[in-house]
């Protein structure tokens, strides 16, 4: 993995909190790439802590947002050119953004859980018919 700043005890402090605020609408703690993450209950990472940032994948208009702020990029965590086109590294001098961010991750990551379960339902009753 791309080597990162080492994490701030504010970047921490805050990780932690928005973990906090998000596990009460399902979210859970998990690893991805070696750091640590927040999943949506059917296990889909939506954000995580990568060094003194943290890394959100967006949907529009969210998206476009976040990368319009300064310093804030795609994230390529092999940190070879192949950037993760829905990620966003949104940097600790755009903290004030991190919880509108995880907030619209998570609405994102449980809309597609939800579109997906009901394919499946619709699936499981045509396969009935």
């Amino acid at each position: 993995m791309k080597q990162t700043t080492a994490t701030s005890a504010r970047t921490a402090t805050a990780w932690t909190k928005l973990g906090s605020e998000l596990e009460a609408r399902g979210a859970v703690l998990g690893a991805m790439f070696g750091m640590a993450c927040l999943k949506a209950p059917t296990g889909k990472a939506f954000a995580g802590l990568f060094g003194d940032a943290l890394v959100f994948k967006l949907a529009p208009p969210l998206h476009a947002e976040a990368l319009g702020l300064s310093g804030a990029e795609l994230f390529d965590p092999s940190g070879r050119g192949r950037a993760m086109k829905e990620w966003v590294v949104v940097p600790a001098t755009h903290a004030r953004h991190w919880s509108r961010f995880g907030e619209g991750a998570l609405a994102s990551a449980l809309g597609v859980a939800a579109k997906v379960a009901k394919v499946a339902k619709v699936a499981k009753v045509a396969k009935r018919s």
